[in-house]
């Protein structure tokens, strides 16, 4: 389609915007560690899902690597040259059918779900692995840590010895094991969860074709150490013979997109309000669940007027920063209504986790290139809340 010559400052709000070249930087690095290490790297679409940016992503990257049926629907839209992963905690009856049209891969969570659904998957030539927990983990906050006390994500070791003395057979068949256990974590945590891996399922890794080291890796981070993953990825696969596969979500969308909003109104109560049409809660959730500040084009901490971006919901606590403990911010220049507010980057976890909440507008998205033109754009109504 042509594009559409309207430069960023015109666009509607509020609305998600990708900046391509940004993003095509990030896939470029991601690409490179592949290339150099041997592993094949996924995009995981639980962290990064612009539609728009897919075919990017599948110009760069192996494939994505989906979370149930619906992400795994999303990715035979949109890859078209690389494979699908799927895993889930747990798989429906309902789903898993249709899921194995779409997998090259299947993991499963548990021996549990191995014994309901490996054969019908094998019987696909459907590749199938499981999920471990190498109860060792790295990660800013217990909510993210896939391996924290009382995890319903993955199997432990003693949960699969025990496993296979009720069914020695139950490994028979499955080509890989697959372990996530970092969140927004650097090479150096990745070596210590590698060494516990390596000396807890040692006899299991020389029995499969594949390892997958999950996600969580922030290569794409300014200070992340490439070179050292791609020593560990090559001593891996060196040591024991297999296939690696990476499957980062963050990664692939950080710092490439912001959210755009602009202020509707200024309400004062000991302090400077303004009003948004946005939302912390519908369009920033992250920020409330893990929680963070978000960093806002043109604030300065020496700033003499300060002010708290509250959404136009009636959520009392709808106040972004609210949960962090830090929700002013500070500018050189009073706002006024009409203002734009850009939230940098909030492309990553936040497509895939906002909500219609209170009714509230879906943002637009849009893709813009480097010269701040829109090279496409999908507009949102009210259907989509109905």
């Amino acid at each position: 389609s042509k594009r559409q010559k309207m430069n960023i400052n015109n666009i509607k709000t509020p609305a998600y915007v990708c900046y391509l070249p940004k993003l095509i930087s990030n896939l470029e690095i991601l690409k490179n560690v592949g290339d150099e290490s041997g592993a094949k790297v996924l995009c995981a679409l639980k962290g990064f899902a612009f539609s728009l940016a897919m075919p990017y992503v599948d110009k760069y990257l192996w494939g994505a690597t989906c979370s149930g049926l619906h992400e795994a629907k999303f990715a035979k839209e949109f890859i078209k040259n690389g494979e699908i992963h799927t895993y889930s905690p747990a798989f429906k009856d309902e789903d898993f059918d249709e899921i194995m049209q779409i997998s090259n891969h299947i993991v499963f969570n548990s021996p549990n779900q191995i014994s309901k659904f490996k054969q019908i998957a094998l019987d696909k030539g459907i590749e199938c692995g499981l999920r471990i927990n190498p109860e060792s983990s790295f990660s800013p906050k217990d909510i993210y840590n896939p391996c924290a006390k009382f995890s319903r994500l993955g199997t432990t070791k003693a949960n699969l010895l025990k496993a296979l003395k009720e069914d020695k057979s139950l490994l028979d068949g499955i080509s890989g094991l697959h372990f996530h256990a970092l969140c927004e974590e650097s090479s150096q945590s990745l070596k210590k969860v590698l060494d516990k891996f390596k000396g807890e399922f040692s006899e299991f890794i020389h029995g499969v074709k594949w390892v997958n080291f999950g996600g969580g890796h922030h290569i794409t981070k300014k200070g992340y150490d490439i070179k050292l993953l791609i020593s560990l990825i090559k001593e891996f696969r060196d040591e024991f013979g297999v296939d690696v596969y990476l499957e980062p979500g963050e990664a692939v969308g950080w710092e490439c997109g912001d959210l755009i909003s602009s202020v509707l109104d200024i309400v004062e109560n000991e302090k400077n309000i303004a009003i948004l049409d946005t939302s912390a809660e519908a369009h920033m959730p992250d920020t409330v669940l893990m929680p963070y500040r978000p960093a806002v084009v043109g604030e300065k901490k020496s700033g003499k007027f300060e002010y708290r971006f509250g959404g136009n919901t009636c959520l009392a606590g709808d106040i972004v920063g609210l949960e962090e403990g830090n929700a002013d911010y500070r500018f050189d220049k009073p706002l006024k209504v009409g203002d734009r507010v850009i939230f940098k980057d909030q492309i990553h976890y936040t497509i895939v986790k906002n909500a219609t909440f209170n009714g509230i507008k879906l943002p637009d998205l849009v893709l813009v290139d480097e010269n701040g033109d829109i090279i496409k754009k999908i507009e949102f109504g009210y259907e989509e809340y109905r």
